[in-house]
């Protein structure tokens, strides 16, 4: 797989963690902006930023552009 179809499948595979924790429990937005440590939220969004950057990188240098 490439590293690009790899940053796909990995975001996806995080979206949908989301939306089934979302689905069984509900997100409080204090649990997606401010997780205690250890709640499966924490460190979401950053983690996620940092993988779709990645893949903006990738996309970026197929293309031969920056941002």
């Amino acid at each position: 797989m490439t590293d690009k179809k790899a940053r796909i499948a990995e975001l996806i595979a995080m979206q949908k963690r989301f939306i089934d924790y979302e689905h069984e429990n509900g997100v409080d937005m204090k649990d997606y902006f401010a997780p205690e440590s250890g709640h499966l939220l924490d460190g979401y969004k950053e983690s996620y930023m940092e993988k779709a950057m990645e893949l903006v990188d990738i996309a970026h240098s197929e293309k031969g552009s920056k941002r």
